[in-house]
């Protein structure tokens, strides 16, 4: 879609599409089979300047807002395989953005320089076995002693966690709810923490763990912002996390609806194209509107959010609409492929499994409804 791009913005898509056409693509099957990227990519992506693109940029970072980050997904999406630009925005974007936005100084040049070189990579742990989107029921706790936090718990679905340098992680601190939980900075290395490879239906380049903290201990100076304070600052990023949900998701859906158009006119039956049949022709009709309500809503609450308006319902119903649309457009093109779209070698086969991690991510689509559902007087008494 053309939106008006700057020159700048340009030239980043062009570098970013002969990158990926170069270094991502052609090895993006081999990494789905090894269900994790090579650092090499992290360290290929800051060469090229473009991994911590809204960090700081006295720390490395580029200093953009999140268009640029938006066409950098765009383009990484391409690749055909979601894990890739999964594990590169859980480093830069979720893990490290929290750093960068709330840590003492110190902090921020120990780890944020590190990550926007690509010499350190980062994962967010927030999720347990006993509370997904509702963050505020998470239980691993970080009790102070002295100079150091002692962490117990686990955390689970966390994105680059085998291969973590560093995890940014939501603990508890304080009582129970929300103003009881802190932000901490646990190194990868840390005596008590072992971690757990788990295997997934999809984005298999994307590793993800389960971290288990058995009297795990931490520089008390690794607290990330003002202890109890966390829950604050793990909202404001989530709206960023979504963000970058929605934006996959429509990247997603075009790449699927490019790969159906272009079957559709070479796969022939009963004596025509596929296309040839009105019922195809509709149907793909269908998802080429809902794909372009999808960026259509999507955009505007990328505009909302960099001019800095408030935006949580806008940015929840574009993570919504955007990734459900991707769902729908996968599941519809992979039954035009018919045997083809169930096979593990094939795109679109690729494509489809991997729809349904996009609801989930960042807070699943029921978790969006309710806060569209807050944010707009949608509710009455106990709801």
């Amino acid at each position: 879609m053309d939106w008006g791009w700057t020159e700048e913005q340009e030239m980043l898509r062009r570098s970013l599409a002969e990158f990926v056409r170069t270094e991502v693509t052609p090895n993006a099957l081999a990494w789905e089979r090894a269900g994790e990227v090579p650092r090499t990519l992290f360290t290929k992506l800051a060469d090229l300047g473009v991994l911590g693109l809204r960090l700081s940029p006295e720390l490395g970072g580029g200093g953009h807002d999140f268009w640029f980050t938006a066409i950098l997904l765009q383009e990484m999406m391409r690749c055909g395989s979601i894990g890739v630009p999964v594990a590169v925005m859980a480093h830069a974007e979720f893990a490290t953005m929290l750093i960068d936005r709330f840590g003492a100084p110190e902090l921020r040049q120990r780890y944020v320089a590190a990550a926007a070189s690509g010499q350190m990579i980062g994962a967010l742990g927030v999720s347990e076995p006993d509370a997904g989107s509702d963050v505020a029921a998470l239980s691993t706790r970080a009790v102070r002693d002295g100079d150091d936090y002692v962490i117990n718990g686990s955390k689970l679905y966390i994105t680059n966690g085998s291969i973590a340098d560093y995890i940014t992680l939501a603990v508890r601190t304080g009582g129970p709810g929300h103003r009881g939980i802190s932000v901490i900075v646990v190194p990868g290395d840390s005596k008590g923490l072992k971690r757990q490879r788990l295997q997934k239906l999809g984005t298999h380049a994307s590793d993800t763990a389960e971290l288990f903290f058995d009297d795990c201990r931490v520089p008390a100076a690794n607290l990330v912002g003002a202890e109890n304070e966390g829950f604050r600052m793990i909202m404001s990023g989530f709206e960023g996390e979504r963000l970058v949900l929605a934006v996959m998701a429509c990247a997603h859906a075009r790449l699927t609806i490019d790969e159906a158009r272009k079957w559709g006119h070479d796969r022939r039956a009963f004596g025509q194209p596929l296309l040839g049949f009105q019922v195809w022709q509709h149907r793909l009709a269908d998802c080429l509107t809902a794909i372009e309500a999808a960026e259509s809503l999507t955009w505007r609450a990328i505009d909302l959010y960099v001019r800095g308006k408030p935006a949580q319902s806008e940015i929840s119903m574009a993570k919504l609409f955007a990734t459900e649309t991707a769902r729908d457009v996968a599941r519809e093109c992979a039954q035009l492929q018919g045997g083809l779209g169930y096979m593990e070698d094939c795109l679109m086969g690729r494509l489809h499994r991997d729809s349904l991690a996009l609801t989930i991510g960042a807070g699943s689509s029921e978790t969006m409804r309710s806060i569209i559902a807050r944010a707009n007087d949608l509710t009455a008494g106990d709801a």
